[in-house]
């Protein structure tokens, strides 16, 4: 695995623009688009021993609700970016990630597995645009050397409070009907998200912190932003992001999320409140981890483009199995040292985000985040979570959970780790491209009366 030293061969970038103003605000903004996301998905994860009780779901039940979510982000989530392209990222995410919580409100009042489950896809499927646009949102406001900055506080400040929230959200197991309470209390915050949005949200434009686009007014952003199909399709020759995608499909942590309270019920005989306690210190942890994984991110870009953020990438996902082994496989028989184990499973899981999404922004141009994140999130990303629900689930019924995780937080992890050294060839190259195109486009603007040659489709 390559050190992390300085690359003098490194061109030269230009000079710092100046920050899109009020940018930290608008983060906060997008923050809560997502929030609302997590909430909700923590409420069914960390409440469905009590739910399954109550309306006669097997264990393999959680892996559906989860996995249907998921199938459904991935045909709306394309449509989703698809509407922000024809009207406003600003309206689409106010819909999707605001008012589309009504949905969560029905859930609530469900009376059989079958109502909670269709109101449970169709709030996912709203929830599908979040990703995608907050992303791209993200590195509209944010330039190269502050966008791991700004996603690690921003996942880590989400996943903390989420955190914060788990175990209050778990006491709900001791009063009746408190998983309903939960659902109606969050939908009605998703409106007022919604609310939040159509007055605050400011969008930048397309490229507006990119050091060569930052100069020019938004319309001639646009104007240099229109995206057609070929250059969508073209997002697959692109070697850097095919990896990223194949790797999403590894992530096994991704499982812990969804059945890591069930799993300390289910096979160390913790009850429902206990268990969600550990929630709290994988929540912290991860906050840690995403803060980490910014300085880290942006630390690697400053000290070695070439392959600085890979070296983070991979080595967090060799460091993850090694603290899975520990913190899911040895019977501590109080829960402390597993709330120990799973803090360093969150820290480990949330250096991830600073590193792997600055990593897709800086291989894809400005107008095509969108289309990229939305493959990564709602295409991939969902498809490993229905395998690793599905898997987890019907499995845990025939094998156990503990088997379960063993191969997936553990070996999988491993298999991730060394799948991520075919970035090493190609990584620098991709952002190269990335950053020649966008020295054409501020040539052209400059110059609109040049030939300039065609544009790139990276």
């Amino acid at each position: 695995m390559p050190e992390l030293i300085e690359d003098p061969s490194t061109t030269t970038k230009p000079p710092p623009t100046t920050a899109v103003p009020g940018r930290w605000r608008q983060l906060s903004l997008v923050g809560g688009t997502l929030l609302v996301d997590s909430t909700e998905a923590g409420l069914i994860n960390g409440l469905f021993p009590v739910i399954r009780q109550a309306l006669g779901i097997s264990l393999s039940g959680l892996g559906v609700l989860t996995a249907a979510g998921k199938i459904a982000g991935v045909i709306t989530g394309p449509l989703w970016v698809w509407a922000a392209r024809r009207y406003s990222r600003k309206s689409v995410l106010a819909v999707s990630s605001g008012f589309w919580g009504v949905f969560g409100i029905g859930a609530g009042f469900a009376q059989n597995f079958t109502q909670l489950l269709v109101l449970c896809t169709l709030l996912s499927a709203g929830y599908a645009a979040a990703g995608p646009l907050a992303n791209e949102l993200i590195g509209d406001l944010f330039d190269s050397r502050s966008r791991g900055r700004a996603v690690g506080v921003l996942y880590g400040t989400l996943n903390l409070t989420s955190s914060l929230l788990a175990p209050l959200l778990g006491q709900l197991a001791g009063v009746e009907d408190g998983w309903r309470w939960g659902l109606w209390g969050i939908g009605t915050l998703n409106v007022l998200v919604g609310i939040a949005l159509c007055f605050w949200l400011r969008d930048p434009g397309p490229g507006a912190s990119e050091d060569q686009l930052a100069g020019l007014n938004q319309a001639t952003r646009t104007a240099q932003a229109k995206v057609n199909r070929a250059q969508v399709a073209a997002l697959f020759r692109i070697p850097s992001l095919v990896v990223l995608l194949c790797s999403r499909l590894l992530s096994g942590h991704l499982l812990l999320l969804i059945f890591g309270v069930v799993f300390l019920v289910d096979v160390y005989g913790f009850s429902t409140q206990v268990a969600a306690v550990v929630m709290l210190p994988m929540g912290i942890g991860y906050f840690a981890g995403t803060l980490l994984g910014g300085v880290l991110s942006d630390w690697a870009v400053r000290r070695n483009p070439r392959n600085g953020l890979v070296v983070v990438l991979q080595t967090a996902q060799f460091a993850f199995a090694v603290v899975a082994f520990f913190g899911t496989q040895i019977d501590y028989g109080g829960i402390g040292l597993f709330a120990f184990f799973f803090g360093l499973m969150g820290l480990v899981q949330g250096i991830n985000p600073g590193v792997n999404r600055p990593m897709l922004m800086a291989v894809t141009l400005p107008e095509l985040r969108g289309a990229a994140f939305t493959v990564y999130l709602n295409v991939f990303e969902a498809i490993a979570w229905a395998m690793f629900s599905l898997g987890a689930g019907y499995l845990g019924d025939v094998i156990g959970l503990r088997q379960v995780f063993l191969w997936i937080l553990v070996v999988l992890m491993v298999l991730n780790g060394l799948f991520l050294t075919l970035l090493y060839p190609v990584y620098a190259r991709d952002v190269a491209a990335v950053e020649a195109e966008l020295d054409r486009r501020r040539a052209q603007a400059q110059d609109p009366a040049g030939t300039p040659p065609p544009p790139s489709t990276t």
